[in-house]
């Protein structure tokens, strides 16, 4: 299938923009150009009952994190919810809109990671603050009017990559519970050898831009070969939480997410997938902009509710 039209209108305006290339500019400036590009006017966000900004303990200091609560007596489902941008750029404000959404549509209590990003703090720092803030929303549940039983993780790209990985280390520990991965686009293999990858080096996502996020967050072969950060190099994948796996036609992550799906069904663990044609990585936090981002999303809070039971 083509691209889809709006993503094909929206490559074009990008172009039109004249942004430079996120890898051609220092991480700071990276960040303040995708902040820009999520700015949303005051008073124009989703509404969600409540929403509270906070820093929870971490292993090297104070995690922010940002707490959805919706409408409702509670207790709620949690998500623990990780952003993407390549464990360099983004933040809670990037993925704020996603997450209002999740929570009014699944009827839980998000909680959001703002993660420590390389090239200040490299591999594996994201993955240590992941699992703490996991373990932390999990022993805090009351007092978020949440409920320990029925906590699911989630995320996007890097944040999907993160959920699987803590996903499993939380297997391995035995805490925290977590009864679902949502996995959006994960990045699964940094060895990237796959079609997709080979094919989609244009699209939004370019293989430069893969090249810049893994040469900041990696410091080598090593860290591209420890399954926290290959999670599809890991040994055991049997006892994993049931994952929804959504992947865009025109992605280089494609193929690893749609094969990591498979992994999780050989070893007995519930997977499903759904692939967005004509869509490009990204279209999930673009929502507001395309048509095929707002059914994802809701499609991953159907898929959240029913791992809740709600």
């Amino acid at each position: 299938m083509p691209l889809d039209p709006q993503v094909e209108m929206l490559l074009k305006q990008m172009e039109s923009a004249g942004a430079p290339p996120l890898n051609t500019l220092a991480p700071a400036d990276a960040r303040r150009l995708t902040a820009a590009m999520f700015t949303v006017p005051l008073g124009s966000e989703e509404p969600v009952r409540k929403v509270e900004n906070r820093s929870i303990p971490g292993p090297a200091g104070q995690i922010p994190v940002r707490i959805y609560t919706p409408t409702g007596a509670g207790p709620f489902p949690m998500l623990v919810f990780i952003h993407g941008g390549g464990f360099v750029i983004c933040d809670l404000d990037s993925h704020d809109a996603a997450c209002r959404s999740l929570t009014n549509q699944a009827n839980c209590v998000t909680v959001s990671i703002d993660y420590r990003l390389a090239p200040e703090h490299k591999f594996p720092a994201a993955v240590e603050d992941s699992y703490a803030a996991a373990l932390w929303v999990s022993e805090h549940a009351k007092e978020l009017n949440g409920d320990a039983n029925r906590m699911a993780i989630g995320g996007d790209s890097a944040g999907g990559n993160l959920s699987a990985v803590v996903s499993m280390l939380a297997r391995d520990a035995g805490k925290p519970k977590i009864c679902f991965q949502l996995l959006v686009y994960p990045a699964t293999d940094a060895h990237r050898n796959t079609e997709s990858h080979r094919k989609f080096t244009d699209y939004f996502l370019t293989r430069d831009m893969i090249d810049y996020f893994i040469g900041h967050y990696l410091r080598g072969e090593a860290d591209k070969n420890d399954p926290r950060m290959s999670i599809a190099l890991a040994k055991n994948f049997k006892g994993l939480p049931p994952a929804h796996i959504i992947t865009a036609e025109f992605d280089p992550l494609r193929d690893e997410g749609e094969a990591y799906a498979e992994t999780l069904r050989k070893a007995g663990v519930a997977a499903t997938v759904t692939r967005y044609p004509g869509m490009i990585h990204g279209f999930f936090t673009m929502a507001n902009l395309l048509d095929q981002g707002k059914k994802a999303v809701a499609e991953a809070a159907t898929a959240l509710r029913k791992a809740f039971g709600n």
